[in-house]
Formats: structure tokens, sequence, C-alpha cells
């Protein structure tokens, strides 16, 4: 029996993951990651990392962020707590849908994940204040290939849905997409 049903998304390799939940009065369960059937997604790798945030305040951005090869990654991303607009940019040096983004609302309520691969810039905006995400990742952080593009660049045009009440320093920093950026080679 499948857990998730799988929905692909406007940008190749880009996907939705619906999960089931099993529920009676007491709760419910529901299955965050299964190998066997995730494999039919391109999730092939073994999970390497596995990180939680927690973001205090809505309207709070964090990202873009991405790992260059040989440290590129997928990410399955899902909201544990609260509600979050998950947003993933197509970095691939030469794909048609370059630079584009699409975003997703993920919630403790939905059962929806957001499966990027390797490639995309991800980040999100919190739409609710106590927002908790779980993220697997198909490779461990490796400082020296991180990338990460500005979250208001006017070339990504990025619709967040609510004004941006809170950006890290670090987040901030990040450049904008110049002329000479041909993306992520994989």
């Amino acid at each position: 029996m499948n857990r998730f049903t799988v929905t692909d998304l406007p940008l190749a390799g880009l996907k939705l993951v619906e999960r089931r939940r099993f529920g009676d009065s007491r709760g419910f369960l529901a299955r965050l990651f299964c190998a066997e059937e995730l494999a039919a997604t391109g999730w092939l790798q073994p999970i390497a990392q596995i990180n939680h945030t927690f973001t205090t305040w809505r309207g709070t951005v964090r990202g873009m962020h991405f790992q260059r090869p040989p440290h590129a990654e997928a990410k399955l991303v899902t909201c544990l707590q609260g509600e979050v607009w998950d947003v993933a940019v197509d970095l691939r040096a030469g794909s048609p849908t370059f630079l584009h983004w699409h975003a997703e609302r993920l919630s403790a309520d939905n059962a929806r994940a957001l499966l990027i691969p390797e490639g995309f810039a991800h980040g999100f905006q919190t739409l609710t204040n106590g927002a908790a995400l779980l993220y697997c990742h198909s490779a461990a952080y490796a400082p020296g290939a991180e990338g990460g593009l500005h979250p208001q660049d006017e070339r990504l045009g990025i619709a967040w849905p609510l004004e941006i009440r809170e950006l890290s320093v670090r987040d901030a920093m990040h450049p904008m997409v110049e002329g000479a950026f041909e993306g992520v080679a994989l």
C-alpha cells in the first residue's frame, strides 16, 4: 500500500509529496520517508543528514540556499508545526526552466512535503508564528560548496505572500543573480 501520493510540479524533477495519515481517536501515524516508495521519484540516495528548523515569527524568510557539486543535494522538506510558503528555484545550467520558481504551502495540517532535486535553491517564508520544518538531505552539509541567492532578487521575482518581517544577515548578503550566472552544472 502506497503511503504517498506524488505529483509532478511545473519544474522538472520537483515533486509534491502528500502523505497518507492513518488515525483514530488517539491521533494519527504518517510515514515521513520511505526509500522504497520515494525511489520512483528519483530519490535514490540514502539520507545523509536530517535537520530541524524552528522559526519564531510570521513573515520571516530563510533562503535561498543550495550546494554545488560534488555536494549537490536533494531535499525532502516537511512542515511539522505551523505553516510555510516553501519555494524552490531551478538553478540547473541549461534547464528550460532556469531561474523559474515554484512554491507550495506546507503545514502541519496538510501532510505535504516538497521533494527538491539537486540543482535547486530552496527557501521559505513562515505564514504563522512558530513554524518548524524537518529536512531530509541526500548529502551532508559542505561549507565550501554552499551557495545562496538573495530572496528579494528582482530577476528571480519570487512573490513572497507576506511582507518580509525578518531576514538573517547571512541571507541578506546572498548575491543577486548577475548576467554571468550560468547556474549549477550537475
